[in-house]
């Protein structure tokens, strides 16, 4: 794995494992634990919502060049279903890549089943 597909910082740290990035798509394996998991008994949200970003910011950065980085200036976060302790998979690909933003989308799955569906906006920043 390159550094074009490292998490670093607070994603790696939570435990999210990038798996696959080209292309302007990008794959992360996550497995929830306990301390994942909200006092409903639920995978957290902000735990999803990192997950998405992640995978979205991994998905860009295979389209950038060395001198620009991404940096979401926005985050939607649609929850469809509540997810539990265990395997989930992120998927992230480019819908649109503009000269200074870029629109991604991502899904979360747990089980076969969708968790989250997320579109984020990104401003790419000149080194």
């Amino acid at each position: 794995m390159g550094d074009d597909m490292a998490t670093g910082g607070f994603a790696e740290r939570l435990g999210a494992r990038p798996e696959a990035a080209e292309d302007g798509s990008a794959r992360l394996g996550f497995e929830a634990t306990e301390e994942h998991l909200n006092p409903a008994g639920t995978l957290h949200g902000g735990v999803l919502a990192t997950l998405v970003d992640t995978a979205m910011g991994l998905a860009v950065r295979t389209t950038t060049d060395d001198g620009e980085v991404p940096a979401t200036s926005q985050l939607t976060v649609t929850y469809l279903r509540p997810g539990k302790a265990g395997r989930v998979e992120v998927t992230a690909r480019l819908r649109t890549r503009g000269e200074h933003l870029t629109v991604c989308e991502a899904d979360v799955e747990q089980d076969g089943e969708a968790l989250v569906h997320a579109v984020a906006t990104f401003a790419l920043l000149q080194r």
